[in-house]
């Protein structure tokens, strides 16, 4: 059993983590469960991923893929099919739509739908300059000799 928690206190006190928070408070709601179109998500390399969605019977034109920042939003929307008396109807084709959260810098590679699946190549492609680095660690040279004169105190006096 799912509650629903109250993620406001930590709105208050933190500072750059709004992206996190708000994962979390989506997670934690209660939403109808929808597996409709099935789907597969498999890491195939160190920043490689792969999704493939089942969408027999819609064509290409049918359905449309759009990336927001962090958000992948695939959707399917037949065409208005001419009227038809089913004797059986086992092929969904009800429109959809199927949200995947992506992680900072997370884009879209390829798309490609053969034989009603729809496969999805992602690749994580960090910054150069996010990417860790080396820095270079100098040695302590020796300080060149400065002569220091001394005061007198008695010329000072006078």
């Amino acid at each position: 059993m799912r509650t629903n928690l109250d993620f406001s206190p930590l709105f208050r006190s933190s500072i750059g983590f709004d992206r996190m928070l708000n994962a979390l408070e989506t997670a934690s709601r209660i939403d109808t469960i929808d597996n409709w179109p099935p789907y597969d998500i498999v890491k195939t390399g160190e920043d490689d991923y792969h999704i493939a969605m089942a969408v027999a019977g819609f064509s290409q034109n049918e359905l449309t893929m759009t990336q927001e920042q962090n958000m992948l939003v695939v959707s399917g929307q037949k065409a208005n099919a001419e009227e038809v008396q089913y004797l059986h109807r086992g092929i969904a084709g009800r429109s959809f739509q199927r949200r995947f959260d992506l992680a900072d810098h997370v884009k879209v590679v390829t798309a490609s739908l053969v034989n009603g699946l729809l496969t999805i190549d992602l690749k994580r492609e960090i910054p150069e300059e996010m990417k860790p680095r080396q820095i270079e660690i100098k040695t302590d040279q020796a300080l060149p000799e400065v002569e220091t004169k001394q005061i007198d105190a008695k010329q000072q006096a006078a």
